[in-house]
């Protein structure tokens, strides 16, 4: 599970990451990033975490589906949390195709959006 100080909550933040931040699609989602943003919300002067949200629509399936594509991609954001610079907000936004996809393809998409996105890689 990924922790709470992890989790993207407000709609303002999923807005900022989508509108301002680079993307990288895959077959099975598109990874939005807003690399290093400052947290209005956090007190203090330390770097506030990195944190990352998931939007899966209806047509990605049916409920059990939605929830199944849900659990998968917060356990493997969960492990690649600590790759991304503090701060920064992450958005998965899931396709169609995420419904069929098995563990080890999201996995790999994953992987090759977040590169992509850190390497800042060609298209």
């Amino acid at each position: 599970m990924l922790p709470t100080e992890n989790r993207l909550r407000r709609r303002e933040d999923f807005a900022t990451a989508v509108r301002r931040g680079r993307r990288a699609g895959r077959p099975a989602f598109v990874v939005h990033l807003r690399s290093g943003a400052t947290d209005p919300h956090a007190p203090g002067e330390s770097a506030p975490p990195t944190r990352a949200g998931f939007v899966v629509s209806k047509a990605v399936g049916g409920a059990v589906v939605r929830n199944k594509v849900k659990r998968r991609l917060r356990h493997l954001m969960r492990d690649r949390i600590d790759l991304l610079p503090p701060g920064s907000l992450v958005v998965v936004r899931a396709l169609p195709g995420a419904g069929d996809a098995d563990h080890a393809q999201l996995a790999r998409d994953l992987d090759a959006a977040l590169a992509r996105l850190l390497g800042g890689g060609a298209r």
